[in-house]
């Protein structure tokens, strides 16, 4: 049997628990691809995951093999795929199961995985589905997010808070967003109309009126942030449910979600970073093995966009 190298914990704690592996290779069922991994992203989940800190994943899922999005080329095709040949390049953000993208193989579904962006290479490839999706998803699906509104963006300088400024931009929202001191420069580079240093501002002084906060913090940040909403407008969270009894004083609309994997709207992406409308930050990256490092990496400093994992 063929194997690969993967990256698994077979216990939670810090990044010691993480492991180099053999394992063996998955072979694609009807509805899914085999893709040789060039590049996958490490996530604040990721770390989550290692710690034992995400409800859905307990000892009796161990071992686990960590990592939710990446991108690769096609190695082989299950009997139902069209459209996607050997060889493609190919972006995905993998579902809510026990597959990881911290290995050199992984099985994609039909309705996980897109063409990659001709414009990438494969580490800014690998640095879009996870955020790219959280984002669309926040802004879009929940926040209901349209063209001449305004969104104030809490952390606007991390993974899915730069492809947030970005998006609302290129929908033709006023963008207002936080970040701190040293991320300034950066995310008013990605678009923002107004960008406010967290440490030094108060949001709350400098937008009010708005429809949508965007909030990638929680905690007493999200707590704050119904005061800048003006009536009928939305509070979502990657985070925690904002409160919904404090929401129906002002006429808001809450809402707390999880990112879905969406072929259709990595599709979407793609074309608005062919099309110049987006673009991948990449902080650093970091080879499979040192997977461990990686994540400390993410964990402890301050990132601006991703932290990727290169895969030999």
């Amino acid at each position: 049997m063929a194997t690969m190298k993967a990256i698994r914990i077979h216990a939670f704690g810090g990044p010691e628990v993480l492991k180099l592996e053999d394992v063996p290779v998955p072979q694609p069922g009807d509805d899914e691809v085999l893709v040789r991994i060039a590049a996958a992203s490490v996530n604040p989940i990721d770390y989550r995951i290692r710690d034992g800190k995400v409800p859905s994943v307990t000892r009796a899922n161990l071992p686990a093999l960590l990592g939710r999005d990446f991108s690769g080329t096609v190695e082989s095709v299950g009997a139902n795929v069209r459209g996607v040949s050997t060889g493609d390049a190919v972006f995905a953000m993998l579902g809510h199961d026990d597959r990881g993208a911290y290995a050199q193989f992984v099985l994609s579904r039909i309705s996980e995985f897109a063409a990659a962006p001709k414009t990438l290479d494969h580490v800014h490839a690998a640095a879009i589905p996870l955020a790219a999706l959280t984002a669309w998803q926040g802004l879009f699906d929940q926040g209901k997010l349209t063209d001449g509104q305004k969104v104030l963006i809490q952390g606007g300088a991390g993974g899915v808070g730069h492809m947030a400024v970005q998006f609302a931009k290129a929908k033709g929202a006023w963008v207002a967003a936080t970040c701190s001191g040293r991320d300034v420069g950066f995310v008013r580079d990605l678009g923002a109309d107004v960008v406010i240093d967290y440490r030094t501002e108060r949001f709350e002084d400098k937008v009010s009126e708005l429809d949508l906060v965007f909030d990638l913090i929680g905690g007493e940040t999200q707590a704050r942030s119904f005061a800048v909403l003006k009536r009928g407008g939305a509070l979502v969270s990657t985070l925690q449910k904002p409160d919904p009894a404090k929401a129906k004083t002002q006429d808001l609309r809450v809402a707390s979600y999880q990112a879905d994997a969406s072929a259709q709207q990595l599709a979407e992406v793609a074309r608005s970073i062919d099309g110049g409308k987006v673009r991948a930050f990449v902080s650093r990256t970091f080879k499979l093995e040192d997977a461990g490092e990686a994540q400390a990496y993410l964990e402890t400093e301050h990132v601006q966009g991703k932290v990727v994992l290169t895969v030999g």
